[in-house]
Parts: structure tokens; C-alpha cells; sequence
């Protein structure tokens, strides 16, 4: 407190003398109450007329019923949904008295007040969530809301806000869905995945056809929507040649991925990766948490398929190598990087393809610490020997530890940091790293939200 009121001290000073400075009047009032400084800013009527708005919408017998999915997940929203530089208000509500307790109110903003200018009512268990999307490109904001309707079942609605109203413009139920441009026309499609009768999934790709979102084509996709609900996900992505696709990833058996690509090629929606003999992709892999992503910052997607990597000496842990492949719009890949992936401590390691076939690796845990090692895979009869060692270090002695012998650092977090080490054998070794290189191949694992959140 004693130096809050030395820097008030002085703040006044200051404030003097620039005004004598400036040959000002001596009638200058300069009282000054410090309490002042504490005073709480008041919000612009317009935000208090609108919390009055919500208030008596709360006092009629709602409760606020926040969407529970997805990245708009506030119980109240502002958005400029018609592109005039002004936020609307969108506030989610449930009233269990009402035929249709879900609601979704929108208040526009008029001078220093908000007025209703729409209420979006449904029936169900939840606002599974909500999506903002100027689908047809004409500077009005669609609405995507996807309503929980029971433990087994999902709707999706997609609303254009009219001056009469809300219009309804698809209504379909679903599991997931996908919003891109996947013609090039500039407009945004809409590709919803649902299951069909006979327990499969299928893709219907909905696109403008006079002012209306309609069905242009349905496709089977290579599984079902509970393999694809629980541990899947819908990424939107860019094969080899730059055309928009969307990449639908399915988990069987949380043991096993399957992944259709779906892309326009010769005027319809394909999927690029279906095998004609078998009806379904092509593209599995070993499950190891891991997603079609742009894995080498290149503004094309990968798709990742684990590969063998050899574990040290006689060790029974299982390590792979991830290659990354890009798909061409003929279903061709072409894998483009590969890597070592420690989703346990949250980093990987892109590996030279000099070294396929050549190395082996180990984990090891102590306290506060997470080491791998990677191995010269040497001949017969010969040890291996270790060239590098990447740790990731945590703790409170964590700074102390990260400079401990040769270690250099790779990158700092908040609690954890990332160091590597070159070891003797690195030195001799022909395919041997630089520690910029070390540095140049080492990323962290970050997540990313996905339309298939939704």
C-alpha cells in the first residue's frame, strides 16, 4: 500500500508540472480523491438493458442451457451475424413448462438498448451446440445448432435469420457434420453423417440450388456412426493438388482407424480412398490417438499409418515409426515426413529417412522425468549404442536439471521443459544430428479443434 500511494504521489506531481508547463490558469480545479481509482467501469447501457432483457426471461421460469459441445459453448453470445459491425446477442435458455423448452434467443442491438428480434425454439434434452457460417456468402451468418433430442439421437438444424423470422433451411438428424467449399464455387456446402437403416454410415452432401440447401449426393461411408461417434472425428483438410477435401477418421475397437476422404473429382462427391474391389477405404492403421492433420506446415492434410520401429535389446515395449502420407485426388499416396510420436509426454520427432532400419529407441521414467533414447542398431553380435536422448522434465528442480551435463533445451512450457542430449556415439556415427538439427526436428503435440467437435 505504501508504494501504491508513492506512485500516486507522484503521478500528481507529474501531472502539476505539466500543467504549469503549459501556461494554464491557477482556477484549474485539481482535487483529487484517490478512491477514485477503485471505482468499478460502468458497462454501456445497452449491455445493462439487455442483462434487464435476460432477467425477465430467467424470472418466467427458464434457466440458462449453454450448448455442451463444440467451441461456442457460452450461455450467452455475441456475434455480428449480418455483417453491419454491430453484435448480436444470442443467450440459450431452457423452460421445461414449454412445448419446446430449448430456446435460442437473439437480441439485436437498437441505439442503447437490445431488442428480441428472434426466438429459435426446440424439443430435446440439450443445445448439443452451435456453429456461425456464412454459408451462401452473402454476408448474413447462418445458424448450425445440432439438438440432443436423447442419449441415441442428434438433430441438426441450419437457420438463416430472415426479418419475419428464423428460416428453417436443412433438418436432418446426424452424428457429425462438415462445413467447406468443397466445389470451389464459393459457397459452403454441408456434409452431414448419419446412419442409415441397415446400421452403416452414410455422407449426404448438401449444396445451393436456387437460394435452398438441398441433398445433391449420398455416399456410403466405410463405417459405422458408433465407430465414428466415440473416438472419430471429421477433419477439414487439402489433398496433394490443393483441392478441399474432408477426411472422416472411424475407431474400431479403439484398436484400429478407418479413413474415407471425400472430395468432388469429376463433378461428384467420391471418395478418393475406396478400394472397388472391397466397397471400403483403404486407408486403416493401428490406432495410436492420432488424426489426419497438416503435420509439416506444407497447407496439405496427412493421414497418419504407424509403422514398425525395433525397441531396445529385449525390451516388450512396442514403438512406432508415423508415416505421413498425402493423398492425390485419384486415392494415390504419397507419404511426405515420418516421425517418432511420444504421446505420453507430448512431443515428436521428425526421423531422417537415413535412418530407417538403422536405429532403436527406449522410454524410460524416473521422477520428474520422461527419457527416450535412440539407439545405433548395430550388427550382430554388436551392442547397440545410444546417440540421443530427448527428456521431457518436470518439478520444481526442473531448471536446475534441464542444464544438468551436456543437456541443451528444445522448448520451455509452463511446468515442463523439453531438453535433448547428444550422446558419444552421435559424434562417429555417419547419420549423426547437430543440435539445430535436433532442435529444427522436434515439435510439440498440440491439440486442434475439428468440425467433427460438433
Amino acid at each position: 500500500m505504501r508504494h501504491f500511494f508513492r506512485l500516486l504521489a507522484l503521478t500528481g506531481a507529474l501531472v502539476l508540472t505539466v500543467i504549469l508547463a503549459s501556461g494554464c490558469s491557477s482556477d484549474i480545479n485539481l482535487t483529487f480523491n484517490p478512491q477514485e481509482l477503485y471505482s468499478l467501469p460502468k458497462l454501456p447501457a445497452k449491455y445493462t438493458e439487455l442483462n434487464n432483457r435476460i432477467n425477465e426471461i430467467l424470472k418466467d421460469g427458464a434457466e440458462y442451457a449453454a450448448p455442451v459441445a463444440g467451441t461456442n459453448i457460452q450461455p450467452v453470445q455475441l456475434r455480428d451475424l449480418n455483417g453491419d459491425g454491430r453484435e448480436e446477442a444470442l443467450a440459450f435458455f431452457r423452460n421445461t413448462s414449454d412445448e419446446k423448452p430449448l430456446k435460442i434467443y437473439v437480441f439485436t442491438a437498437a441505439g442503447e438498448t437490445y431488442e428480441q428480434t428472434a426466438v429459435i425454439e426446440g424439443s430435446g434434452t440439450a443445445i448439443y451446440s452451435i456453429a456461425y457460417n456464412d454459408l451462401d456468402a452473402d454476408g448474413q451468418t447462418e445458424l448450425i445448432v445440432g439438438w440432443r433430442a436423447s442419449t441415441e439421437l442428434q438433430a441438426l438444424t441450419v437457420y438463416a435469420l430472415r426479418p419475419n423470422g428464423p428460416l428453417e433451411l436443412v433438418r436432418t438428424d446426424y452424428v457429425k457434420y462438415g462445413v467447406l467449399d468443397l466445389d470451389e464455387n464459393q459457397l459452403q456446402e454441408l456434409v452431414v453423417l448419419r446412419s442409415v437403416p441397415d446400421g452403416e454410415g452414410a455422407a449426404d452432401y448438401y449444396s445451393w440450388n436456387s437460394g435452398a440447401l438441398k441433398v445433391r449426393y449420398s455416399v456410403r461411408i466405410s463405417m459405422t456412426m458408433a465407430e465414428l461417434s466415440q473416438q472419430g472425428r471429421v477433419t477439414r483438410g487439402t489433398l496433394c493438388g490443393g483441392e478441399p477435401a474432408l477426411f472422416i477418421t472411424g475407431v474400431v475397437e479403439s484398436a484400429r482407424t478407418v479413413t474415407d476422404i471425400l472430395a468432388i473429382r469429376n463433378g461428384e462427391l467420391t471418395n478418393v480412398v475406396l478400394s472397388a474391389a472391397t466397397g471400403v477405404s483403404t486407408e486403416t492403421a493401428v490406432f495410436r490417438s492420432l488424426y489426419p492433420t497438416d503435420i509439416n506446415g506444407d497447407g496439405l492434410t496427412e493421414v497418419p499409418k504407424p509403422a514398425f520401429l525395433p525397441a531396445w535389446e529385449n525390451s516388450t515395449d512396442f514403438y512406432q515409426r508415423i508415416d505421413w502420407s498425402c493423398y492425390t485426388i485419384d486415392g494415390k499416396a504419397e507419404t511426405v515426413m515420418s516421425t517418432y510420436h511420444d504421446t505420453e509426454d507430448g512431443w515428436y520427432f521428425q526421423l531422417p529417412e537415413k535412418w530407417f532400419d538403422q536405429i532403436l529407441v527406449s522410454r524410460s521414467v524416473v521422477p520428474d522425468e520422461a527419457a527416450v533414447t535412440f539407439y545405433i542398431r548395430n550388427g550382430r553380435g554388436q551392442a547397440s549404442e545410444p546417440f540421443l536422448r530427448i527428456v521431457a522434465i518436470t518439478g520444481t528442480s526442473r531448471e536446475n536439471r534441464a542444464v544438468r551435463g551436456n543437456r541443451f533445451n528444445l522448448v520451455r512450457k509452463a511446468e515442463t521443459i523439453y531438453v535433448a542430449e547428444l550422446l558419444e556415439a552421435n559424434e562417429t556415427w555417419e547419420y549423426g544430428m547437430t543440435e539445430d538439427e535436433v532442435r529444427a526436428a522436434f515439435s510439440l503435440i498440440t491439440g486442434e479443434w475439428t468440425e467433427g467437435d460438433n
